[in-house]
């Protein structure tokens, strides 16, 4: 059973499983979103630029991030909503066939008096390529019960 908001301690950390983001990913990603930059979807656009291959949406690689830890929702809090994001960062560039997975500690808790929810929580959230770089840092609050 997820941890209740009063159950929660600052320091709780989670690291999820991996996985590889494909060009199958980026390119549904690019007809979802709508967002068809050549830099994410042209070999033949980015090889003259700085990554040389067609690099991740970083909207897709938050996506990703909320997923996987949504995934592990049995170590986070009994979840009421996703309630947003502070100093969202895209550091690294991911290209096809990039292993990532994602940490994050909570860093504080902020107790909220509302019909449903304990407080809102704040995570220090990272998304970890295979390379061990940071290709993703933010700040994810949420809801808790």
């Amino acid at each position: 059973m997820a941890p209740t908001f009063d159950e929660l301690e600052v320091g709780h950390e989670v690291v999820t499983h991996s996985r590889t983001i494909t060009e199958a990913d980026v390119r549904n990603f690019a007809g979802v979103s709508g967002d068809f930059n050549p830099l994410h979807l042209s070999e033949e656009y980015t090889a003259d630029t700085q990554f040389g291959e067609p690099i991740a949406h970083g909207a897709l690689l938050f996506a990703v991030t909320s997923g996987l830890l949504w995934q592990y929702r049995h170590e986070r809090p009994d979840v009421v909503a996703f309630y947003g994001v502070d100093s969202l960062r895209f550091t690294e560039p991911v290209t096809m066939g990039t292993t990532v997975h994602a940490e994050s500690e909570l860093l504080e808790k902020e107790p909220r008096d509302h019909p449903v929810a304990g407080g809102v929580v704040r995570y220090d959230t990272r998304l970890i390529t295979d390379d061990g770089d940071d290709a993703l840092s933010c700040e994810m609050l949420t809801l808790v019960r």
